[in-house]
């Protein structure tokens, strides 16, 4: 199988390309290397990978790489409502544009597996889980465009889109600014945390079962083909009350505490169903736990460097 990845060395790319590359697909890279990342170097010993340093809303570009392709996954994108607030024109640009390019020029037999996010949900309603059927309330700009990239992609068909948890656990291209991993590295380097918004609950996914999801979903394709599937955790409908108690329990010295300050841009707070897609066979392999001891681990390892979208 030919695989083409944009944003392949992104924090889910450079787990997922060397997944698609031990299952002995051709794979072809697209990404501009805005973070000066060097996560697929461990990788370039394989004849099978391609790299293309560029753009994905380079037309001219993208037509040169995507005939031939028989899977295209498009991860480049402004990721987080942070650096999408701060980016407007370039967030709409890539998150949307970017993609109906790649539409625009794939042959109809070319399959897409798009990954988006599950805070298009926005405020969900209390013990209600939601599931693909939920109507999608994105708040922030981030949710926004992913959710408008998401619909294209649905009605181009034969595609899979795949509505991710808060992502969290290790990846050569390492990511502080999310919840879990911005709230281990804070644990462990400041030993305290003020907590707003405590009680808001979302769902949460490890890097390294995003890019098993991504396996299943091309081995499962005619059956799951040109519908959304939530991909999370099913026992970590957690608020952030609830994920500091869990790091207080491997952590015990971390202190943390509630302050009537501060704001979720994306305000999420949902509790989310993942049964769809555990329907067609697929299970998490890392939990919480799993992701915690192992973000622990890697703090030893990268200090207080600053590794983040924003």
């Amino acid at each position: 199988m030919r695989v083409l990845v944009t944003g392949g060395a992104g924090y889910i790319g450079s787990v997922l390309v060397p997944t698609l590359l031990q299952r002995g697909y051709q794979v072809t890279v697209v990404d501009r290397f805005m973070y000066g990342q060097t996560s697929l170097l461990d990788v370039c010993y394989s004849p099978d990978l391609t790299i293309v340093r560029g753009d994905a809303r380079d037309r001219a570009l993208m037509a040169q790489v995507v005939p031939g392709q028989d899977l295209l996954i498009p991860l480049a994108a402004l990721v987080g409502a942070p650096l999408c607030a701060q980016n407007p024109a370039d967030a709409t640009s890539v998150n949307v544009g970017a993609v109906e390019t790649l539409l625009e020029l794939r042959q109809p037999d070319q399959m897409v597996i798009f990954p988006t996010t599950n805070s298009g949900y926005g405020i969900g309603e209390n013990d209600i889980a939601c599931t693909e059927e939920t109507p999608l309330r994105p708040i922030s700009l981030y949710g926004q465009t992913k959710c408008a990239a998401e619909e294209r992609v649905l009605q181009a068909g034969n595609a899979i889109t795949l509505r991710l948890a808060t992502v969290f656990g290790v990846s050569p291209r390492m990511r502080l600014d999310l919840l879990v991993n911005d709230f281990t590295y804070r644990a462990v380097t400041d030993g305290y945390l003020v907590l707003f918004q405590a009680h808001f609950k979302r769902n949460y996914i490890h890097v390294r079962d995003v890019a098993l999801a991504f396996c299943h979903a091309i081995d499962h394709f005619p059956t799951m083909r040109d519908q959304p599937y939530n991909v999370g955790l099913s026992d970590a409908n957690l608020s952030k009350l609830e994920l500091c108690q869990r790091l207080q329990h491997h952590l015990p010295r971390f202190y943390f505490t509630e302050a009537e300050v501060g704001e979720d841009p994306d305000q999420r707070n949902y509790i989310v169903s993942n049964a769809k897609i555990e329907a067609t066979g697929y299970r998490p392999t890392y939990s919480i736990d799993h992701g915690i001891q192992e973000l622990i681990r890697s703090f030893q390892i990268l200090g207080r460097q600053h590794f983040s979208n924003v």
